[in-house]
């Protein structure tokens, strides 16, 4: 099963709880270990961040509409690119009107997938 660090707006912690609960649904093919931050850490929260980011074999960024201003979530994405960890971001709303118009600088350029089972369950399967 591999460790994957989800990546959200603490706005959007609901679709980080949706994205996990699917892999405890019996009709996915979803299996992974959330090894996302829930909670800021004090001061040393970036070193804490970025070593558990470079524990996982994979990131999934959800991007919504909170996404560009939440400055911790930019960074986190920031930083996997940085690491070189493999990196799916996917939409977290379907609706084409929640979707961003424009990405934020540091995922700019970066394909968001729809956020399907298939999707995700591909993304995991490439990380072995």
């Amino acid at each position: 099963m591999a460790r994957v660090f989800i990546s959200f707006a603490m706005e959007d912690r609901n679709l980080r709880d949706f994205l996990v609960g699917q892999k405890r649904n019996a009709r996915t093919q979803i299996d992974f270990t959330d090894y996302s931050v829930k909670e800021p850490w004090s001061s040393s929260w970036k070193t804490n961040c970025r070593q558990r980011i470079k524990s996982c074999r994979g990131m999934i960024g959800i991007v919504t509409p909170n996404t560009p201003k939440a400055d911790g979530q930019l960074w986190e994405l920031k930083c996997a690119i940085e690491e070189g960890v493999p990196l799916m971001l996917i939409h977290g709303y379907s609706a084409p009107e929640r979707k961003l118009a424009t990405l934020p600088s540091v995922i700019s350029g970066r394909q968001v997938n729809l956020w399907t089972e298939d999707n995700v369950v591909s993304f995991l399967n490439r990380l072995g």
